[in-house]
Protein backbone atom coordinates (compact mmCIF):
# COMPACT_ATOMS: atom_id res chain seq x y z
CA UNK A 1 0.00 0.00 0.00
CA UNK A 2 3.14 2.15 0.87
CA UNK A 3 4.68 1.79 -1.90
CA UNK A 4 1.38 2.46 -4.42
CA UNK A 5 0.97 5.95 -2.62
CA UNK A 6 4.68 6.81 -2.87
CA UNK A 7 4.06 5.99 -6.89
CA UNK A 8 1.27 8.07 -7.20
CA UNK A 9 2.40 11.23 -5.37
CA UNK A 10 6.15 10.84 -7.81
CA UNK A 11 3.72 10.84 -10.98
CA UNK A 12 1.76 13.97 -9.54
CA UNK A 13 4.93 16.11 -10.34
CA UNK A 14 6.60 14.82 -13.19
CA UNK A 15 5.99 15.85 -16.64
CA UNK A 16 3.67 14.07 -18.66
CA UNK A 17 4.68 11.45 -21.39
CA UNK A 18 2.54 12.54 -23.47
CA UNK A 19 1.76 15.88 -25.81
CA UNK A 20 -1.35 17.37 -26.66
CA UNK A 21 -1.81 16.20 -30.26
CA UNK A 22 -2.38 17.47 -32.89
CA UNK A 23 -3.69 21.02 -30.71
CA UNK A 24 -3.71 22.46 -27.14
CA UNK A 25 -7.13 21.55 -26.62
CA UNK A 26 -9.55 19.77 -28.19
CA UNK A 27 -11.25 22.17 -31.67
CA UNK A 28 -14.65 22.27 -31.47
CA UNK A 29 -14.67 22.51 -35.43
CA UNK A 30 -11.42 20.34 -36.92
CA UNK A 31 -12.68 22.19 -40.49
CA UNK A 32 -12.09 25.23 -38.41
CA UNK A 33 -9.06 24.49 -36.53
CA UNK A 34 -7.11 23.60 -40.03
CA UNK A 35 -8.58 26.73 -40.74
CA UNK A 36 -6.96 28.76 -38.11
CA UNK A 37 -3.73 26.65 -38.95
CA UNK A 38 -3.83 28.03 -42.58
CA UNK A 39 -4.44 31.52 -41.60
CA UNK A 40 -1.58 31.23 -38.71
CA UNK A 41 -3.98 31.84 -36.01
CA UNK A 42 -3.59 28.34 -34.46
CA UNK A 43 -0.44 26.32 -34.23
CA UNK A 44 -0.72 22.35 -34.49
CA UNK A 45 1.14 20.17 -31.81
CA UNK A 46 4.06 18.19 -33.68
CA UNK A 47 3.51 14.57 -31.94
CA UNK A 48 6.27 13.11 -29.73
CA UNK A 49 9.63 11.74 -30.77
CA UNK A 50 8.71 7.44 -31.00
CA UNK A 51 10.57 5.73 -28.92
CA UNK A 52 12.81 2.70 -29.57
CA UNK A 53 10.68 -0.46 -29.73
CA UNK A 54 7.46 0.99 -29.79
CA UNK A 55 5.04 -1.02 -30.81
CA UNK A 56 2.90 0.31 -33.60
CA UNK A 57 0.21 -0.34 -36.20
CA UNK A 58 1.59 -4.21 -37.45
CA UNK A 59 2.31 -4.83 -41.02
CA UNK A 60 2.00 -7.60 -42.79
CA UNK A 61 3.68 -8.96 -46.00
CA UNK A 62 2.01 -11.92 -47.54
CA UNK A 63 4.57 -12.37 -49.92
CA UNK A 64 6.79 -13.55 -47.15
CA UNK A 65 4.24 -15.73 -45.22
CA UNK A 66 5.04 -19.32 -44.89
CA UNK A 67 1.70 -20.24 -43.42
CA UNK A 68 3.05 -21.29 -40.45
CA UNK A 69 0.20 -19.99 -38.31
CA UNK A 70 2.18 -19.05 -34.93
CA UNK A 71 0.69 -15.67 -35.43
CA UNK A 72 -2.55 -17.14 -35.10
CA UNK A 73 -1.63 -19.09 -31.89
CA UNK A 74 0.10 -16.27 -30.11
CA UNK A 75 -2.72 -13.15 -30.78
CA UNK A 76 -5.11 -12.88 -27.93
CA UNK A 77 -6.83 -10.81 -29.85
CA UNK A 78 -7.56 -13.17 -32.91
CA UNK A 79 -6.35 -10.63 -35.03
CA UNK A 80 -5.82 -13.79 -37.47
CA UNK A 81 -7.85 -15.92 -39.82
CA UNK A 82 -6.25 -19.04 -42.03
CA UNK A 83 -6.93 -19.06 -45.51
CA UNK A 84 -6.46 -22.59 -46.22
CA UNK A 85 -6.80 -22.29 -50.14
CA UNK A 86 -3.81 -20.05 -50.21
CA UNK A 87 -1.86 -21.00 -47.27
CA UNK A 88 -1.48 -17.38 -45.98
CA UNK A 89 -3.03 -15.67 -42.90
CA UNK A 90 -5.12 -12.85 -43.04
CA UNK A 91 -4.75 -9.93 -40.56
CA UNK A 92 -7.88 -7.63 -39.23
CA UNK A 93 -6.19 -4.39 -37.57
CA UNK A 94 -9.74 -3.61 -35.88
CA UNK A 95 -9.13 -6.49 -33.74
CA UNK A 96 -5.26 -5.81 -32.87
CA UNK A 97 -4.33 -4.22 -29.71
CA UNK A 98 -0.82 -3.91 -30.58
CA UNK A 99 1.03 -6.43 -28.10
CA UNK A 100 3.05 -7.58 -30.94
CA UNK A 101 3.59 -11.54 -30.04
CA UNK A 102 2.85 -12.33 -33.59
CA UNK A 103 5.70 -10.11 -34.44
CA UNK A 104 7.66 -11.83 -31.77
CA UNK A 105 7.23 -15.29 -33.04
CA UNK A 106 7.16 -14.99 -36.81
CA UNK A 107 10.22 -17.01 -38.12
CA UNK A 108 10.37 -15.04 -41.63
CA UNK A 109 9.53 -11.22 -40.37
CA UNK A 110 6.30 -11.55 -42.43
CA UNK A 111 5.12 -9.83 -39.57
CA UNK A 112 6.72 -6.24 -38.43
CA UNK A 113 5.71 -3.44 -35.96
CA UNK A 114 5.52 -0.02 -38.18
CA UNK A 115 6.21 3.83 -36.12
CA UNK A 116 2.55 4.11 -37.12
CA UNK A 117 0.22 5.32 -34.54
CA UNK A 118 -2.39 7.08 -36.78
CA UNK A 119 -4.91 4.53 -37.97
CA UNK A 120 -7.40 6.60 -39.77
CA UNK A 121 -6.14 7.35 -43.09
CA UNK A 122 -7.32 8.63 -46.77
CA UNK A 123 -6.23 5.73 -48.87
CA UNK A 124 -8.34 2.81 -49.44
CA UNK A 125 -6.08 -0.61 -48.88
Amino acid sequence: MFEMAKELLKQLFRKPFTNRFPSKHVPKSTTKLLKNVKEGMAKVNRPVPIPEGFRGKIAYDKEKCIGCKLCIKVCPANCYDFLEKERKVKYHLSRCTFCAQCVDVCPVNALTSTKEFLLSDYKTH
